[in-house]
């Protein structure tokens, strides 16, 4: 397995520039900014996270620092919101590379009260990593259905919707996360919020296996500054460990 330093320059020979911490140059976000790395950063003794296909990262922290330092993060939304839905949601998910039309917000708006119904029935601090049970899986399923049946909307642009709404519930499953989740992705004809469940669920045990290593990377971030969550954590890493492959 490549180090971080070479896992990083790997990405930006991959997709022509280095990607930001939000943005990913793939056909869910066509825009990146390049990322600077510093051979100064903090290294963890949390042990490596370890991924599918025997992929090992070595030091998590050096990778997410290294995205950290990017311009353009993708933010998580307004603390003081967590159960309202509404434009702002879906302009922000855009900033981070969403790429949803005029008329894919116009439908989604439409969709409102079963999304904030849901949203209401998901408490904000939720967990994906958690005690058994502790995951709402019945409203995150009708959270979810609520965006089935969107032209143009997939579970790419929906969980990029979502994922500010719960930052240490819902991944955001692009088309990257969704190549490296390929085992558990029931495929297009399955019913939307069956497929999608079936990636988070695969993404809760990539989580729950390195969830020990991926908390502890989590403490120097947000000794920065940084309110990122375990599950944002652990996209990055696949992130990085995808464009090494």
């Amino acid at each position: 397995m490549r180090g971080p330093k070479q896992s990083l320059v790997r990405l930006r020979d991959k997709f022509g520039l280095m990607t930001a911490i939000g943005s990913r140059r793939d056909r869910d976000a066509p825009h990146c900014d390049a990322v600077s790395y510093d051979d100064r950063v903090t290294t963890s003794s949390a042990g490596p996270v370890v991924l599918r296909s025997g992929a090992d990262i070595e030091d998590p922290l050096t990778v997410v620092l290294a995205f950290l330092k990017a311009p353009g993060r993708f933010d998580v939304s307004d603390p003081s919101r967590p159960t309202s839905f509404g434009e702002p949601d879906l302009r922000l998910a855009n900033r981070g590379g969403a790429r949803i039309s005029t008329a894919q917000i116009a439908a989604i708006l439409e969709r409102r009260d079963p999304i904030e119904r849901a949203l209401q029935d998901i408490p904000p601090g939720t967990s994906l990593s958690g005690e058994v049970g502790s995951v709402p899986w019945l409203p995150l399923r009708r959270l979810f259905d609520a965006f089935a049946d969107i032209q143009g909307v997939g579970v790419a642009k929906t969980t990029k919707t979502l994922y500010p709404k719960r930052p240490a519930l819902i991944p955001m499953l692009d088309s990257i996360v969704q190549r490296y989740l390929h085992d558990d992705d029931l495929g297009a004809q399955a019913p939307f919020a069956e497929r999608a469940l079936g990636l988070v669920r695969g993404y809760q045990r990539d989580l729950d296996r390195n969830w020990v290593p991926v908390q502890a990377v989590r403490h120097d971030p947000t000794r920065r500054g940084y309110a990122l969550t375990e599950v944002r954590i652990l996209d990055l890493l696949i992130l990085s460990a995808q464009a090494a492959a």
